[in-house]
């Protein structure tokens, strides 16, 4: 096949992105092929920051050839001469495989000078990465190449204007696995999986309160019920759903009421979450939501590059004000600045970090908002989570009076006799939940 034949193929195969927004992968391919340009580069993106994910390195480390395979595929289509397999150092044994399977390439002659005797001339490096979460983001996996760690503007886009200025096509892991198979099995093969508008399946990687956490393939437009439910086990006994956050820390959070949606960009993208790389959270009743928020602002912050305004104070502003929430010191304005400025980050970002790290505070403020209210309102958490809005209160029914809360108080805020009940004073009282720990009969509670 041709090169113009070969990206006609991805095309009719609705291959799109796996790694964020479902950007199609023909159409950056046929960008990158129309430059003229000595030199042109493609780019395996592995680096897979998420906390929790570990789709691409399964995949890598178990199939390293399949993921080169599609590779070559797009370093040919695109006329390109030089290829990089971007890898975070912390896994080891992903970049140590990748390179495995590159010399075997070479041994072989699928690497190197004239490829099996053709005019195709392409090579790989294995590029390990010091490790940030925003190289994620293509200009910044760019700039880590070259020597830094910032994202850029856009335009020009990598297609035009990539790695050292030249063309560069830039997919992720699981996506160059789907090119080489399109070409193994052919499009009806492909095709026949998926949605109108999305084609083929994605590996989604489901942790959180779920009995049989790990990473699962299925078609796109698979229901949200289905992979909690039927192929990760359901919840721990007693449990139940609150919410599914998808797409990573800067994916949404999905109410237990919205299970039946399909994954799919578009749907998730309508209900405030993204498909992201695909990681899968289960949230179960016993979090509090604006402590979940909180926890992924709190992420992205120390993520961020801090080259734009937006992200490096935005962010930094909506971590403030959900500490105010949760320490019962923010007003109902607060919640309306939260939004506002949410919404305005998303707008302004330089790239797809900052552009989507509201989304844990929008999609719990659209889901959650009572939740909000009461932590504001009523100065208390109904999941009890957020230490300043709770109290500790010891059960005297239950107390045997061993003191071991007293013991272990670092407050001295509990006192009481042996084999009697003891008492905590709220007023001396840090909340840090020691008692709670320490009790072997369970008569801390939280009110």
């Amino acid at each position: 096949l041709g090169k113009e034949e070969v990206i006609e193929v991805v095309r009719k195969s609705g291959l799109r992105g796996r790694g964020g927004a479902g950007f199609p992968t023909w159409y950056k391919w046929r960008i990158a092929y129309e430059q003229r340009s000595d030199i042109k580069y493609v780019i395996c993106n592995g680096d897979e920051g998420d906390p929790g994910a570990f789709m691409n390195r399964l995949l890598a480390e178990s199939d390293p050839h399949r993921v080169l395979e599609g590779l070559i595929i797009a370093g040919y289509a695109i006329g390109a001469s030089k290829g990089y397999i971007f890898v975070r150092a912390e896994k080891p044994l992903m970049a140590d495989r990748l390179e495995v399977a590159v010399r075997q390439a070479r041994d072989y002659g699928f690497l190197g000078e004239k490829i099996l005797g053709t005019n195709f001339s392409f090579d790989v490096e294995v590029y390990r990465s010091a490790g940030a979460f925003v190289c994620g983001e293509e200009t910044a996996l760019i700039a880590a190449i070259e020597g830094r760690s910032r994202t850029r503007q856009r335009p020009p886009y990598p297609a035009t204007s990539g790695l050292w200025g030249k063309p560069t096509v830039i997919n992720n892991v699981e996506t160059l696995a789907h090119v080489a198979t399109i070409f193994q099995t052919g499009l009806e093969e492909f095709t026949k999986y998926g949605t109108e508008r999305s084609k083929g399946t994605k590996m989604f990687c489901v942790t959180g309160s779920v009995k049989k956490t790990g990473v699962y393939e299925v078609p796109i437009g698979t229901r949200i019920r289905t992979l909690v439910y039927e192929l990760a086990g359901g919840l721990p006994d007693g449990r139940s759903v609150k919410a599914v956050q998808v797409g990573g820390p800067s994916g949404g959070c999905i109410p237990a009421d919205l299970l039946d949606l399909e994954l799919d960009y578009e749907t998730l993208q309508s209900y405030g979450a993204i498909m992201g790389s695909g990681g899968l959270v289960v949230i179960d009743d016993t979090n509090c939501m604006v402590d979940v928020a909180k926890y992924f602002i709190t992420f992205t912050l120390a993520e961020s590059c801090g080259k734009c305004l937006p992200c490096r104070v935005g962010v930094k502003i909506l971590g403030d004000i959900l500490e105010k929430v949760t320490s019962g010191t923010a007003t109902i304005e607060d919640l309306e600045i939260l939004r506002e400025l949410g919404e305005g980050i998303m707008k302004s970002s330089l790239c797809a970090l900052g552009g989507t790290a509201p989304n844990p505070v929008l999609s719990t403020l659209r889901y959650f908002k009572n939740e909000y209210e009461e932590h504001v309102v009523m100065r208390r958490c109904p999941a009890k989570v957020c230490s300043r809005l709770v109290t500790y209160e010891i059960n005297p029914v239950r107390c045997r009076g061993c003191g071991q809360c007293a013991k272990n108080c670092p407050a001295s805020a509990i006192s009481g006799q042996p084999g009697k009940a003891f008492k905590i004073d709220t007023s001396r009282c840090t909340k840090c939940g020691q008692c709670l720990i320490t009790c072997p009969f369970g008569a801390v509670v939280k009110v």
